[in-house]
């Protein structure tokens, strides 16, 4: 389990990841909802991550938010790759309630985001709504994954949001599964 520490003028995290754990979680972050989505994140994809972010929340929640997603997005990118003997592409729908959120995503090394929750502004708890797509955003990058990530349905904003981070860590989860037989998942040889 590799430990990573990132400290700047807005944040100071340290976070260490497990990618095949069981789910364990350890989270402060000072966003009760935030906490609460990380926790959702880890159980469903099986990681164990401890992580304790202090971050300028007197300012807002988004450097926290993003800086969280840069790190976690990093320590994701030094567990997997280079990329082998795993599936690679991975996908969920995950429904919650009146709410249904599908991600895909590519283990790929070529980072890019589609990114569609519609009205899902305001706030959940602390968190500003629209600091999702941000974390997101963050993660990804830093990993070196594509993931498009769609609302099919859905009202509540709790429900939309938290659907959102289970079906990302569900397609983890599946694109992580071990599988000895596909050696480099590319026809390019190297991912």
């Amino acid at each position: 389990m590799e430990t990573l520490t990132r400290n700047t003028k807005e944040t100071q995290i340290t976070a260490s990841l497990e990618v095949y754990g069981s789910g364990i979680a350890e989270i402060t972050t000072g966003i009760g909802f935030f906490n609460h989505m990380l926790e959702s994140l880890c159980k469903h994809a099986n990681w164990n991550l401890k992580l304790e972010c202090k971050g300028d929340l007197d300012v807002d929640c988004h450097h926290s938010v993003e800086d969280c997603g840069i790190v976690i997005g990093s320590l994701l990118r030094n567990a997997l790759f280079p990329i082998q003997k795993i599936e690679r592409f991975g996908n969920a729908a995950i429904v919650m309630d009146e709410a249904c959120v599908e991600c895909d995503l590519d283990l790929s090394n070529r980072p890019f985001l589609v990114f569609m929750l519609e009205d899902i502004e305001g706030k959940v708890g602390e968190l500003d709504c629209e600091l999702v797509e941000e974390f997101f955003r963050a993660l990804v990058v830093n990993a070196g994954i594509s993931a498009h990530i769609v609302a099919k349905r859905g009202k509540n904003k709790h429900h939309i949001i938290e659907a959102a981070f289970k079906s990302f860590a569900v397609a983890m989860r599946r694109a992580c599964a071990q599988n000895d037989k596909l050696g480099i998942p590319s026809t390019k040889g190297v991912l």
